[in-house]
């Protein structure tokens, strides 16, 4: 059987290497957790005090410092007292895999510390309402001057100054004024979202909208196409493939900004829950929120992936992500399909 190179340049792998590589993706940084965490004389720079001896300071489930340990238990055996007693720990900012995964359950099942905060899934909810509407509101008034801006000069001369200008500064300066005008409600969040995606849009459209084919636009003028006719008959559907990923790419800014958004005068959202957990030293709490983050937005970009394929079916099919990967990963045997039956020649004939 020949074997396919890994580093050949710019020739596609097979579907079994990619698939490889994807998984690996995620359970190199995962084993390299785990290695941290678990693997002894690795990273355990604290001790965790599971009984505390003689030494009158210390606490059960207190962390302290390897060196400061060692020399009470060093103090503690020259004086012939109790000896204090912890197992090795990582710093409580970088908590180990299974306390993590502890914590994402935990944080959806159990009710939060303080009545007045909100539970995980009533922050997500309401940051996915500020992304939904921030980024609703930029796309109806971004994606039609973006696609103006990419045909017709007219409209690219007179805004894509002022846009290129305001794409540099920065969505959070805006972040006082917000709260100034808009109070400290979901409307600055909104707000700042908008901003935040509105002007890269408008820019990301129109370049987008300019790679479409000359020649497709020459054709329908001399068939007679009006400008009407040439933006929704020509242009629009010449570039809605490419208009959608673009939107894919602009959904993950909007989370970007969502959580510089949040910072400013509020008291939901995930962000405000990632900080709330980051007082309280909960520091599991902090990376199963992030995770969570990753996870809806990973999940939200193949469905709109799956979207794709269905209302775009002149597009050349493929399957998803998991399901190149759980595909490729089958044995040959498994993943190739049966011959058609067909009918003996005698038969045939």
């Amino acid at each position: 059987m020949k074997r396919h190179p890994w580093f050949t340049i710019r020739k596609e792998l097979t579907p079994r290497q990619g698939a490889i590589l994807w998984l690996g993706s995620f359970l190199v940084p995962l084993v390299l957790w785990c290695a941290v965490s678990y693997v002894p004389f690795r990273w355990h720079s604290q001790v965790v005090v599971t009984e505390v001896g003689s030494v009158d300071w210390f606490t059960v489930g207190m962390r302290v410092d390897k060196p400061v340990f060692v020399e009470e238990a060093r103090l503690a055996a020259a004086e012939k007292r109790a000896l204090p007693r912890g197992t090795l720990a990582n710093p409580v900012y970088l908590p180990a895999p299974h306390d993590v995964a502890k914590a994402m359950y935990t944080a959806f099942a159990r009710p939060p510390e303080l009545t007045t905060d909100n539970w995980l899934h009533q922050t997500l909810w309401r940051s996915l309402k500020v992304i939904f509407w921030g980024f609703v509101l930029s796309s109806l008034i971004g994606v039609p001057l973006g696609i103006l801006c990419g045909t017709v000069p007219f409209f690219s001369k007179l805004s894509e100054p002022f846009v290129e200008f305001f794409r540099y500064l920065p969505a959070p300066a805006f972040g006082p004024l917000m709260v100034a005008i808009w109070g400290i409600d979901q409307a600055p969040k909104v707000a700042i979202v908008f901003i935040g995606t509105f002007f890269q849009q408008v820019l990301v459209i129109a370049n987008t909208t300019r790679k479409l084919d000359m020649s497709l636009l020459e054709a329908a003028q001399t068939l007679g196409a009006r400008n009407r006719q040439l933006v929704f008959k020509v242009v629009i559907p010449g570039i809605v493939v490419d208009l959608y990923t673009d939107m894919r790419i602009l959904l993950g800014w909007a989370w970007t900004y969502l959580v510089i958004a949040e910072v400013f005068g509020t008291t939901t959202g995930i962000t405000f829950f990632l900080t709330q957990q980051q007082r309280y030293q909960h520091f599991a709490n902090v990376y199963a929120g992030i995770i969570t983050i990753g996870i809806i937005g990973l999940s939200s970009d193949m469905l709109l992936a799956f979207i794709a394929r269905r209302i775009f079916p002149w597009q050349p099919q493929s399957k998803s992500a998991l399901g190149k990967v759980f595909g490729a990963l089958l044995p040959e045997r498994l993943r190739r399909r049966p011959a058609p039956i067909t009918a003996p020649p005698s038969l045939a004939a």
